[in-house]
């Protein structure tokens, strides 16, 4: 049996000062015993719109290096929430979530698939694709806690991504998120208790949450949701960890008394 970490953060533009507190809650996770920490979406920066393309990087640039750096320092399996990532098509970038194994090396890259162009009636309109280009590649990769299929926010609410991540092998679902305030106190924990139900999985749900600046508030509730659908660690307000096991056992118990993966008809 092995700990997972979701961390909640309250990311601003002070980028120094977000990676600053995404090393403390790791090392804090670590600390308590997690193999694998998962940070939010947008972990690195979360500031105004017209800042954007200067606070993206890439790949090799100094945020992801310090996160590699933290994964070797801790023996961990951490997962790097989302950055903005430089290199896309049309000078745009990407939302780009980065898994890094307990020996430092990048174990996978996913770009968000699906990208947040709505109106959720809290006054703003949100355009991500105005910046942001979509990925087009389904994620999975193993870690010594299972294998993890990779997700960011919006992503979410398509449940076809997940199935695929399962039929792929999944056995962890992870959607670092910064869910609105609106949409997150309905929507947030539901959507993430029937993915794992229909799936059968763990889900790790890192997440902002707070008041990022006067325009920006995030729902947070960062949590750990079993293969049963029942959250077994749960954030509150501002930062924080939600801490809780992966019992693999459980978890092959549920699939083969409710063998509802074998049923599915994917022709």
């Amino acid at each position: 049996m092995h700990l997972i970490a979701a961390a909640q953060m309250v990311s601003t533009a002070d980028k120094a000062h977000n990676v600053e507190v995404a090393t403390r809650l790791v090392r804090r996770a670590c600390d308590l015993g997690a193999r694998l920490v998962g940070l939010p979406e947008n972990f690195s920066w979360m500031g105004p719109e017209p800042e954007r393309q200067g606070a993206a990087e890439g790949l090799d640039g100094p945020t992801l290096a310090r996160m590699a750096e933290l994964a070797r320092e801790r023996k961990v399996t951490l997962l790097a929430g989302s950055i903005l990532e430089t290199g896309a098509p049309g000078g745009r970038l990407y939302n780009t979530s980065v898994l890094f194994g307990p020996d430092g090396e990048r174990r996978a890259v996913y770009r968000k698939m699906h990208l947040f162009d709505v109106e959720v009636g809290d006054g703003a309109t949100y355009q991500e694709s105005a910046a942001v280009a979509p990925g087009t590649e389904v994620v999975a990769a193993d870690t010594e806690v299972g294998r993890l299929g990779l997700s960011v926010c919006y992503d979410l609410r398509f449940p076809e991504l997940y199935r695929r991540l399962s039929k792929d092998g999944a056995t962890l679902l992870a959607v670092p998120a910064a869910f609105t305030m609106m949409t997150g106190k309905d929507h947030w924990e539901v959507l993430l208790r029937a993915r794992a139900i229909e799936n059968q999985a763990y889900v790790l749900a890192p997440a902002q949450g707070g008041r990022h600046s006067a325009q920006r508030q995030t729902y947070g509730h960062a949590m750990v949701v079993d293969p049963w659908g029942l959250v077994t660690a749960r954030a509150s307000e501002g930062e924080g960890l939600a801490v809780a096991p992966v019992d693999l056992e459980l978890q092959a118990r549920i699939r083969r008394d409710l063998p509802c993966l074998r049923h599915r008809r994917l022709d």
